[in-house]
């Protein structure tokens, strides 16, 4: 029996770093021809660029450096340019899950930790959900049919994340590389809001919940608190109150460890991490905690479904640096009009209440 044609594949693999070139240089405001111009490049270099056709990845290391310095000064948005990193790892992370290595632990999941501004261009490509920083910018003025968004095809996006259920189940629970694979990977496959893999999400993250009452630093604290985020992402609240009730109230181990991780996730601290291991630090070093304070206190209104672990980062940061008020007025301030908004919600746990509660002391000592 004869087949019909099979769909075109369309080559995604620098689909979100190119969108967001097209962003930053819309931002200027450029035309292609402009731009090219500009940076001295065939208009079908750029064009390649912008469509994901050239991964931006794959650019010479000079080639790009200029690129980076180059859009900032003709006038494009520094937050655009910024992101540019984060949508080339998302990028990779994308194109090793649709032409997977023949080594699990080559996977780009299992090289480095990734971030949540990568995690954000991720969804972005699957799900069309836009980064927080662009979620309420004015769409740029085009002509023609084009795309809003970097989304991967249809069928792309099933291979995605069946090979992220493939790579969750099998990678080693005992390797570092394996480990880290695994957590990631069960994460990112919380950002499919298909039936099927919801319901595939929640089973694998629930045969987790064990490790949600590990106590201090171990190899398996990472995935506990990944798996109770994953599971607040699907609209299950209580794995992460017990973490945080478990893992991290009454544990310096855990609470360090949590802190560090905001960091590295939320961009305080810029050194890449090939393994969890940088978790362990007890000394809080290679971050700047108010850097960390006002990216946590921003969380608190963008990431309302991981209000309650906000919240308990902020008391530990707090805790752990009594000062922080009075060096940041600006961002206690904010920090207090939210806490009081989270206050007057019933909905929220009596641990997250009592946290806050103290917070809101604190910032009325500061004076």
């Amino acid at each position: 029996m004869g087949h019909g044609p099979q769909p075109r594949r369309i080559d995604t693999s620098g689909i979100v770093s190119g969108y967001v070139l097209r962003l930053a240089r819309e931002s200027v405001p450029r035309t292609q021809t402009g731009l090219a111009e500009d940076l001295q490049v065939d208009l079908a270099t750029l064009q390649g660029w912008e469509s994901g056709r050239r991964p931006l990845a794959n650019v010479k290391a000079g080639a790009l450096l200029d690129l980076r310095r180059r859009l900032p000064a003709l006038g494009a948005d520094t937050e655009l340019v910024q992101l540019l990193d984060a949508a080339m790892d998302a990028d990779r992370i994308l194109s090793g899950a649709l032409s997977p290595p023949l080594r699990l632990e080559q996977h780009p999941l299992a090289e480095w930790v990734h971030t949540r501004a990568t995690a954000h261009m991720f969804a972005w490509a699957v799900n069309g959900t836009p980064p927080p920083m662009l979620a309420n910018r004015p769409p740029p003025r085009r002509r023609g049919a084009v795309p809003t968004a970097p989304i991967i095809p249809a069928q792309q996006r099933l291979e995605l994340f069946t090979h992220l259920r493939d790579v969750a189940e099998s990678a080693s629970s005992t390797s570092g590389a394996g480990v880290l694979l695994r957590r990631q990977a069960a994460y990112l496959t919380s950002y499919d809001d298909s039936p099927d893999t919801s319901s595939w999400t929640a089973h694998v993250l629930h045969k987790g919940r064990g490790a949600l009452s590990v106590h201090g630093w171990s190899s398996s604290w990472p995935e506990a608190r990944s798996t109770a985020t994953a599971l607040a992402r699907q609209g299950d609240q209580q794995p992460l109150r017990d973490f945080i009730e478990r893992a991290l109230v009454d544990d310096d181990a855990g609470e360090a460890a949590n802190l560090n991780y905001w960091a590295y996730w939320l961009g305080a601290a810029s050194r890449p991490q090939p393994s969890d291991l940088f978790m362990r630090d007890r000394e809080l070093t290679g971050w700047d905690p108010i850097t960390l304070l006002r990216l946590l206190v921003r969380g608190l209104d963008e990431a309302p479904t991981y209000v309650e672990l906000y919240a308990h980062s902020i008391w530990a940061l707090v805790h752990a640096h009594p000062w922080l008020p009075q060096a940041a007025p600006s961002v206690a301030g904010v920090l207090g009009e939210s806490v009081g908004q989270i206050l007057d919600d019933s909905a929220i746990s009596s641990r997250s209440r009592r946290d806050l509660c103290a917070v809101q002391d604190q910032l009325g000592n500061r004076t």
